[in-house]
């Protein structure tokens, strides 16, 4: 029995990083995300080793901070651009700014020219990649149908991150080995444009959405992603535990520099194999990530990631060895993936579809201003109470806020449950089966539960409809003209022709058992279903159809004006 559980878990592992593959959308969606994730950490270690010859570690922690600032306070204003439009359109825009800036800090490096300009370019790449992620994490379920397939997919970027958090270090410990800063500045914004390349390829159907917003209009569509966030407890726990992790992270890339210069003596190139570390053990946390699909314990899961970005860095500060360092960073690593998994696919599933760069943004600002803060943090404490102490101090934020909310993350995965059974009913209808996973979700956000005793009328004929239904348990039949056309059961969807061709009710409906059903009223129905163009060209096959088999067309009633 747990041999056969384990092969159902590897199937379904393998089948999570397969569905991506055989997607071309997805496919060039996650090798653009590898690129852009490749870049980004090369630069960073490059980027702290110029600072680090610059001012040490007060300076590392420094840049740290004025990299992130100004993506903090940036990122909520430009993520409404990734709700207005095509999202890609935007992430090949960063990509190409990215990378413009990094080459032009390699030239700048290479002639021997001032830090200060590094540092300006640095904040002005950063502040892209800020974008980047909120644009791309909004992209995603735009490709997928089903939430198994868009926590694929988070886990399929999630072993990709992982897998740019090993070779962009490792890389550039290499570069740093056999050549300067320079190489490295310049391999990364190759990897960026490689990235935007990637994308301008991308074909699928998008939901109609209003052009950019002009900046009044930005500003108020900016407030708006703040106030969702602000307004909803699980999205707001969500935000505050990927600060504390974020200043986790920011606070290791000061820690991992001091660490390996100063307390275990490998030098600069020892930067890059500590925090490749962090990559390796997110790329081994990525397939176990994967084997975890179909748990269901998104949230338990994600306050296990968070504890483990923790716990191991406080462990190095009690037993600064190599081997400990290594091992415990490659611990830091799998909470990675599993943060991925968890956080990112829970905040996809509880934000509405037409704000949700918007909320990606407000969790990059949040985690840009945590990682700045954790940065200067750290190099204060490694000031005042060395590198052990500081080590102790910040690996002990994570455990402690993760056990806090065990409970309360727990009862967001009943609710995902719940409202996982009600897309697979909604799904179930040939109509609907169409849409994207954003567009289902939304569907299942406007559904209420209706209640109909055997022999009882739904509604009669010639009555005027202002809802969809979907049976999910019972049987109803079908009266068109006095006689019984069609009986309906579990999975059926009926009441689409008036909402549609705005008639009356072409046939009563009637409960033959007692009936349990999925109502969604035309306001939430009419704006989803004709939105997207596969699912309006389906609804009008069904419509037709019907119309032909039970009413002949000229005889459809039209309401009075």
């Amino acid at each position: 029995m747990a041999g056969e559980r384990l092969r159902a878990s590897v199937g379904k592992a393998a089948g999570a990083f397969t569905s991506n593959a055989r997607n071309p959308n997805l496919r060039r969606a996650q090798l653009s995300f590898l690129g852009a994730w490749t870049a980004e950490w090369a630069f960073t270690v490059g980027l702290g080793i110029v600072a680090y010859r610059d001012g040490g570690a007060t300076a590392v922690g420094l840049v740290g901070l004025l990299r992130m600032v100004p993506s903090a306070l940036l990122a909520p204003l430009l993520s409404p651009l990734a709700d207005r439009g095509r999202r890609e359109r935007v992430l090949v825009l960063v990509s190409v700014l990215r990378g413009t800036a990094t080459g032009a800090a390699a030239v700048v490096v290479g002639v021997g020219g001032s830090t200060l300009v590094v540092y300006g370019l640095a904040v002005l790449s950063t502040v892209a990649a800020t974008l980047y992620r909120p644009a791309h994490s909004a992209l995603l379920p735009s490709l997928c149908h089903t939430g198994y397939e868009l926590a694929s997919a988070n886990v399929v970027r999630g072993f990709l991150d992982s897998a740019a958090t090993l070779v962009g270090p490792i890389l550039a410990a290499l570069l740093l080995q056999l050549t300067g800063v320079t190489v490295v500045f310049t391999v990364a914004a190759a990897a960026s444009l490689w990235a935007a390349a990637l994308l301008l390829r991308l074909r699928y159907d998008a939901p109609p959405r209003p052009s950019a917003p002009m900046e009044a209009d930005l500003l108020r569509s900016a407030a708006e992603g703040i106030r969702v966030v602000s307004r909803d407890g699980d999205l707001a726990l969500i935000m505050g535990l990927a600060a504390a992790q974020a200043f986790t992270r920011g606070a290791l890339t000061v820690l991992t520099v001091v660490v390996a210069i100063d307390l275990l003596g490998t030098g600069e190139p020892g930067v890059g194999v500590l925090t490749a570390a962090i990559g390796a053990g997110a790329v081994l946390g990525s397939f176990a990530a994967a084997l975890l699909l179909g748990t269901r314990r998104l949230g338990a899961w994600f306050a296990v990631g968070v504890a483990l970005w923790g716990l191991p860095v406080t462990l190095i500060g009690l037993a600064p060895e190599q081997l400990v360092a290594l091992c415990m960073l490659a611990c830091v690593g799998v909470g990675n993936a599993l943060i991925d998994l968890g956080g990112f696919t829970l905040l996809a599933r509880l934000a509405a579809e037409e704000v949700l760069a918007r909320v990606f943004g407000v969790l990059e600002s949040v985690v840009a201003l945590a990682i700045g803060i954790g940065a200067i943090a750290a190099s204060g404490l490694v000031e005042l109470y060395g590198v052990r102490p500081a080590l102790v101090a910040v690996g002990l934020l994570c455990p402690v806020l993760a056990a806090a909310s065990w409970r309360r993350l727990r009862r967001m995965d009943r609710s995902v449950d719940v409202r996982d059974h009600e897309i697979e009913m909604l799904q179930s209808v040939p109509m609907l089966s169409v849409l994207p996973l954003p567009a289902i979700e939304r569907l299942a956000r406007g559904l209420e539960t209706v209640e109909v005793r055997a022999g009882e009328a739904l509604f009669d004929q010639g009555d005027i409809g202002d809802h969809y239904f979907v049976i999910e348990s019972g049987e109803a039949t079908v009266i068109g003209d006095g006689q019984v056309v069609a009986t309906l059961g579990p999975g059926d969807g009926f009441g689409e022709v008036a909402l549609l061709r705005r008639t009356r009710r072409t046939a009563t409906v009637r409960a033959g058992t007692d009936l349990r059903l999925l109502s969604l009223g035309s306001d939430h129905f009419l704006p989803v279903v004709l939105g997207y163009p596969p699912s309006a060209r389906e609804a009008g096959t069904v419509v037709d159809s019907m119309l032909d088999r039970f009413t002949p067309r000229g005889d459809v009633e039209q309401p009075p004006r």
